[in-house]
């Protein structure tokens, strides 16, 4: 199944005192990049969600996003700092007494002083964070690989039709070519009969010059080995795993022959369909980009 390197999946699992949500996407990249934010004290799921995706994605820059919530109330220990709480109420008792003003301190007023308490929070458990958000990225996924199927099979469409179009302009090249040196035989005659005012021509002279025209201006090779590689092109879309790395190189090939059919071109008709071939080569290579 071709894929697209876009895509975007969403995800979301409960437990009693769980719940994740997963958001993953991903853009095209040479490789395989990840990258996750997730919650604080959470930072030991960016390993493990990484080691969770890699095998079902190969290429992509991807970026996954997690969200939980502790859906029932933990305890949460407050400590008091007792020597710090003695410091404080030794200074309001100096101020009293030094300076007339009056110690109306109260256990409110106390709460505006931050120091004196100390919130202690619990970890997370592990093994529950991890059994909650595995599952959330696990919907998350489906939905992202499914989307990424979908758009490579629109991808796949496009390229497989411009590749016909392709193939269209090569058939032309291939009838074209004969007929160019047929022609460039008569003009040849015509000019040299212009030439010799009439006088006979030499028959194997111009056969010849005819033989070295169609020698220097032959593309069957070029054309035999463009069909070669339209060919190969669809076979890869059959194939297994990933295949964007092959198709990028074997476009760089198809654009290297229409480039040698394009220097060896004589008539403005088959210049014209090479621009055609190079441009169509142009808009499947943008497309391939996009290939896992």
């Amino acid at each position: 199944m071709v894929r697209s390197m876009t895509g975007y999946g969403r995800g979301e699992f409960a437990l009693p005192d769980h719940r994740a949500i997963c958001e993953i996407k991903s853009v095209n990249h040479r490789y395989f990049e990840f990258s996750a934010r997730t919650p604080r004290g959470c930072a030991f799921l960016e390993e493990k969600l990484k080691a969770f995706f890699q095998p079902h994605i190969s290429r992509g820059k991807v970026e996954c996003c997690i969200q939980l919530e502790f859906l029932r109330d933990s305890e949460l220990p407050v400590k008091l700092q007792p020597s710090l709480l003695g410091g404080y109420l030794d200074a309001f008792a100096l101020l009293e007494r030094e300076f007339g003003v009056q110690n109306d301190v109260t256990v409110s007023s106390l709460l505006r002083v931050p120091e004196l308490f100390q919130v202690i929070k619990q970890a997370p458990d592990e093994e529950t964070v991890w059994e909650v958000t595995r599952a959330a990225a696990q919907a998350a996924l489906s939905g992202f690989l499914a989307m990424r199927e979908t758009e490579g099979g629109r991808l796949r469409a496009d390229i497989l039709a411009r590749a016909e179009e392709i193939l269209a302009h090569v058939r032309f090249v291939e009838e074209r070519s004969p007929q160019i040196v047929r022609e460039y035989g008569e003009k040849l005659l015509l000019r040299m009969r212009e030439l010799l005012e009439g006088a006979s021509v030499e028959e194997q002279r111009l056969l010849a010059e005819a033989a070295i025209f169609a020698d220097k201006t032959a593309t069957a090779e070029e054309t035999i080995r463009l069909r070669s590689h339209l060919a190969q092109l669809a076979q890869f879309f059959e194939s297994a795993g990933p295949i964007g790395r092959k198709l990028d190189f074997l476009v760089q090939e198809i654009n290297r022959e229409a480039n040698t059919v394009g220097s060896k071109a004589q008539d403005l008709e088959t210049v014209r369909h090479v621009v055609e071939i190079k441009t169509l080569v142009e808009k499947i290579r943008e497309q391939v980009q996009n290939i896992e």
